[in-house]
């Protein structure tokens, strides 16, 4: 029997959805013990391609079977790929509870279905659901990334079994498909008038490929606008990621909003749309007037037949589907584009900064690649005297300051609130270089942004300023913080050499790399900010009693093997001073140990435990916390650790809503504290966003993080918590003194929550906040 177009298709769709399959089990079998996120990526393809098929069968009820099933794929998915954000219980939980509800379904279909040749269908897919929650079951305590794996392979190839076993429609049959399953198939008049609107939608196919093609077009120069235009690789592919997110987002409007919405409306209305056909059928159609009220109610009823007969065809051809969804959903997506940066949720709907998750996947696989490539070849031997900066006024007899300040970089009121304080304190004389610790700039680090973001919040700075970069600062591959920290000299070197390591695949060529090093000098200059001393983004200043050691932990929290290498010589050199370690992750913060999110970064901590490192600060988390780690092995040494990020991006709320009892160490301290915070957001937060903010607060964001959700609640007015903090080495006093500032000057112990424990002895509310570490325990 020879196959029909669609049938043939059908086959092809099952043989990819089954080579995804085969990937799914793969992933069971491999070293890799993080693999959900590409397991979430191939179920969610397996379920697009089961949407679209979906559309193809014949049968209403094996459309909305599809269409449910695909529902559950794209959910799980969707959990998988965002498995590093979700609790540690969640996951498990959700993907269990997809396999059951997909199990319900098909259970609930197969009660209600009459042929019992298609019944045994949906037993085998209850039968595989339950068995899948059985695996899980099984092998979760050895090893969960098996469990899912093996989960996720029999769902996808489920799916490629029900895209084989599914009876599918016709594409030159859609008007009959359509009379048929609206039973009117006997019905002259309505089969002639679905002929003709098949008919004018053929005609109108130009016509609208042109209007969705010129949309796509404006969106992308509307992006170009607003996201600014350079010849860098991100400069030209950014925009085109936040018009291809607009793209999804207008599928996603119209097959997952107002698809389903107007299905269920349709399904409730069709009786009263069968009665009205058959009112104006009463009047032959020779004899109705053209104009009446029956001739209205027919243009209103041959309307909602065209809306059925283009979904009936966006379901025989996905090119069809692709061009209906865009014509529907791309007016919605420019809307939602053009108002969620005014309503405050940027960094989760505004698809211009969509682009960096793309860059975070991208420089996570390459961030330790490029960053020991471009240590290599300055030369610079990773040894205990190397990559140190000499400000000056720092000799081994007086005493010193200077000023950390944490992922200051989004350019907003958040960060700008803060300048003048910042001037006051860095202006001190004993204050001699500022430190800017992680995420300098957002959202990607580039050169771009640098001016408004970087030189002109910090004008007025005239002492030495080093960074060390954040995640972000890494996704244009450093080039932007390289052009503006490193010497001249060695920027050049380095970034040509990231090129040649990435086998010159590459917007960047050397007139680029001049034309960032020219113009970090320029704004250098007119804005007076000391920067460009640096010859790494890791670095050391000390001298014969003091080390401050800055390690770059990347994007994933770790070191290459040359930055490991020095890091131990200088911590080996470093016995008998006193070592403060400024890292771009904390290993505390949001009110748990994060040390174990990465096994290297756990290695790292536990390298600085066994040189008695006394203070580790970090910034990446946007707020200030302080832990205390108590003496390990009964060897008396203690470890203060800051979290000191609250430089001017969004405020994190995770540890504010925190519960105290869940902290990782029995002393602790943050700012802000749970009410003020409280208020704050719920004085702000409009009607539309009030529901989402009740359950951030009542579950804490489950099955996320409260910590997840705080951008949704990023609001740029008063009041502010933001914070920074100075390090006052006091060789005279043989101390180290660690003190927080706000906007309005020094904090106070009644301005922040803190155990007994974490407060210096003798404390009193209205005392100023700070922490003293003897330089010689």
């Amino acid at each position: 029997m020879q196959l029909s177009k669609i049938q043939k298709q059908s086959r092809v769709m099952a043989g990819i959805v089954f080579i995804l399959g085969l990937f799914a089990f793969a992933a069971a079998f491999g070293e890799d013990q993080e693999v959900e996120a590409q397991l979430g990526g191939l179920v969610i393809w397996a379920a697009i391609i089961e949407i679209f098929h979906g559309f193809r069968r014949a049968s209403s009820d094996q459309r909305k079977l599809a269409w449910r099933s695909a529902a559950f794929s794209i959910l799980l998915g969707v959990f998988l790929i965002n498995s590093i954000l979700l609790l540690s219980s969640a996951l498990t939980i959700l993907v269990a509870v997809s396999f059951a509800a997909d199990a319900i379904s098909y259970f609930r279909h197969a009660l209600t279905e009459k042929d019992e040749r298609k019944k045994w269908k949906d037993w085998l897919a209850v039968g595989g659901n339950l068995s899948v929650l059985l695996l899980m079951l099984l092998l979760q305590k050895k090893g969960l990334h098996i469990a899912v794996s093996i989960a996720v392979g029999l769902r996808i190839f489920g799916i490629a079994f029900n895209i084989i076993a599914a009876t599918t429609g016709k594409i030159d049959e859609v008007s009959e498909d359509l009379m048929r399953s609206m039973h009117l198939e006997g019905n002259q008049e309505l089969s002639a008038i679905a002929e003709r609107i098949e008919q004018l939608e053929v005609i109108r196919t130009p016509f609208d490929r042109y209007w969705i093609t010129t949309f796509i077009i404006i969106l992308f120069f509307i992006h170009l606008g607003r996201m600014g235009l350079d010849r860098s690789f991100m400069g030209v592919l950014s925009p085109l990621v936040a018009v291809f997110g607009d793209i999804v987002i207008a599928m996603v409007i119209t097959y997952v909003v107002i698809g389903p919405v107007l299905f269920a409306f349709r399904r409730i209305s069709t009786p009263v749309e069968m009665f009205l056909w058959k009112w104006v059928q009463q009047i032959p159609a020779g004899e109705r007037s053209k104009i009446s009220f029956r001739s209205v109610v027919q243009q209103i009823l041959e309307g909602r037949l065209t809306g059925r007969i283009r979904l009936r065809k966006a379901g025989y051809s996905a090119v069809v589907a692709i061009r209906t969804g865009l014509k529907t959903g791309l007016p919605w997506a420019a809307l939602l584009a053009a108002v969620m940066p005014v309503l405050g949720m940027s960094w989760y709907f505004d698809t211009e900064n969509w682009a960096s998750g793309v860059w975070d996947t991208w420089a996570a696989k390459r961030a330790d690649t490029w960053r020991m490539n471009m240590a290599a070849v300055t030369g610079i031997p990773p040894s205990a005297n190397s990559f140190r900066l000499k400000p000056g006024g720092i000799n081994d007899s007086m005493d010193f300051s200077f000023v950390v300040i944490g992922d200051p970089g989004e350019g907003d009121a958040s960060q700008l609130v803060l300048k003048d304080m910042i001037l006051k304190v860095t202006d001190q004389p004993l204050v001699k270089f500022v430190v800017v610790s992680s995420d300098i700039i957002y959202p990607s680090g580039a050169m771009k942004d640098y001016e408004k973001k970087f030189y002109m919040p910090f004008k007025g700075v005239t002492k030495p300023v080093y960074a060390i970069p954040g995640n972000h600062d890494w996704y244009d591959a450093l080039e932007g913080f390289a052009a503006n920290f490193y010497e001249p000299a060695l920027a050049r070197k380095t970034m040509q050499a990231r090129v040649d390591k990435d086998l010159k695949i590459s917007s960047t060529t050397d007139r680029k790399i001049n034309e960032m090093i020219s113009e970090a000098a320029f704004l250098r200059k007119e804005y007076g900010v000391p920067t460009g001393f640096q010859q790494a983004p890791y670095f050391q200043v000390s001298n014969g009693v003091f080390v401050l050691i800055c390690i770059d932990t990347g994007v994933e929290r770790q070191l290459d093997s040359l930055e490991l290498t020095w890091v131990k010589s200088v911590l080996k050199n470093s016995k008998g001073k006193f070592v403060m370690a400024l890292l771009g992750h904390p290993f505390y913060a949001i009110g748990e140990y994060q040390g174990s999110m990465n096994p290297a970064f756990e290695k790292l901590h536990q390298l600085l435990r066994e040189h008695k490192v006394p203070v580790v600060m970090a910034g990446d988390t946007h707020d200030f916390e302080y832990y205390k780690e108590e003496a390990r092995n009964n060897d008396g040494h203690v470890m203060h650790h800051f979290v000191n990020g609250g430089g001017g991006a969004y405020l994190s709320i995770g540890t504010a809503l925190a519960k105290e009892a869940d902290m990782p160490t029995s002393d602790f301290a943050f700012y802000p504290g749970h009410d003020p915070l409280v208020k704050k957001i719920s004085d702000n937060t409009a009607w539309y966003k009030y529901p989402a903010w009740w359950y951030t607060r009542q579950f804490n964001g489950w099955p996320f993080s409260a910590e997840w959700l705080s951008a949704a609640f990023d609001y740029n007015v008063a009041p502010f918590f933001q914070s920074f903090m100075e390090i006052r080495v006091e060789q005279s006093k043989h101390q180290v003194r660690f003190i927080p500032y706000s906007q309005h000057g020094r904090l106070r112990w009644k301005d922040i929550t803190s155990t007994i424990g974490a407060r210096m002895p003798g404390s009193h509310p209205d005392d100023f906040v700070e922490w003293s570490v003897p330089m010689h325990p």
